[in-house]
């Protein structure tokens, strides 16, 4: 009795993860054009070293929490200027990040459109970073559980951490 318990709580995990990856999926079709390509967060975490990261996100999100050695770029006063006076290699491996993928497209065009030429979107930005239990952190560059989750309604795509608000 307890392997056939412990057989649908496994089974259950798989259909609510996959059926969270279809949505996310769904979500990101709605709102992105695709044009530029998407990076896993195991693909990232293993070629992180190799990356540049930048975080589309605002100040106040990056603020409270973020992937190690990020760049803040934001996206509402987001400057090319400042990007090509840092990164002076075209080439480089870039990957831009938000809080699930949306605005960071949004920077990873105009990354682009400004002929970088190795730019990538993170599939499920921060959120989805988290939810694999890679770690953030905080504005001393310390550890945190702490994830800005932007706003109740895009909040609900953050699983792990502890949610923090404006």
């Amino acid at each position: 009795m307890k392997i056939k318990c412990t057989y649908i709580i496994a089974v259950f995990s798989v259909i609510q993860f996959s059926s969270a990856q279809q949505s996310l999926s769904k979500l990101l079709k709605k709102y992105n054009t695709k044009h530029i390509p998407y990076i896993s967060v195991e693909a990232l975490s293993s070629q992180i070293n190799q990356s540049i990261l930048l975080d589309a996100r605002e100040f106040s999100e990056y603020h409270v929490s973020h992937i190690k050695n990020a760049i803040y770029v934001g996206s509402d006063h987001f400057k090319m200027d400042s990007i090509q006076n840092r990164i002076t290699d075209k080439n480089k491996k870039i990957v831009v990040y938000c809080s699930l993928g949306i605005r960071s497209e949004i920077v990873a065009e105009k990354l682009k459109k400004a002929g970088f030429t190795n730019v990538y979107n993170l599939y499920g930005g921060i959120f989805e970073w988290k939810n694999n239990d890679f770690p953030i952190y905080n504005s001393e560059e310390k550890k945190t559980e702490n994830i800005h989750a932007f706003s109740k309604e895009w909040g609900k795509w953050l699983k792990k951490g502890v949610k923090i608000y404006d």
